[in-house]
């Protein structure tokens, strides 16, 4: 799809949207003005959309990043805390399992399975 028609309907889409939001929700999203309005806010919107957005993805991109890694961070932390809770009803003569080393050694096996479970899942 051509440059100058992904506009148009990027456009088209913003404008369709404003007037939704002040149709279905005019409690939250109030426009004077009438079609006027939602065109000219529509039009405000996607050029916004094209030259703000960007920048600000930009901007927040350390705070995205820091998002990504601390749900990483839980979501295997979870994981190994079950596996450790499980493991705990096991048979002891067959098997035990525990994380010593307090917060380091947490912070080492949760980002050791997480990279490996990442590796694997790519593999």
């Amino acid at each position: 799809m051509s440059l100058p028609l992904r506009i148009a309907l990027r456009i088209i889409a913003s404008i369709a949207l404003v007037w939704a939001l002040a149709t279905y929700l005019p409690q939250y999203f109030v426009i004077t003005g009438g079609w006027r309005g939602f065109v000219v806010i529509g039009l405000l919107l996607a050029v916004m959309n094209m030259i703000v957005r960007p920048l600000l993805s930009l901007l927040t991109a350390p705070l995205q990043f820091f998002a990504t890694l601390l749900a990483f961070l839980v979501a295997n932390g979870v994981f190994l805390w079950l596996a450790l809770l499980a493991s705990q009803s096991l048979d002891p003569t067959l098997t035990t399992f525990h994380i010593d080393g307090g917060i380091v050694g947490w912070g080492a096996a949760i980002l050791c399975i997480g990279v490996a479970n990442w590796i694997l899942k790519i593999l």
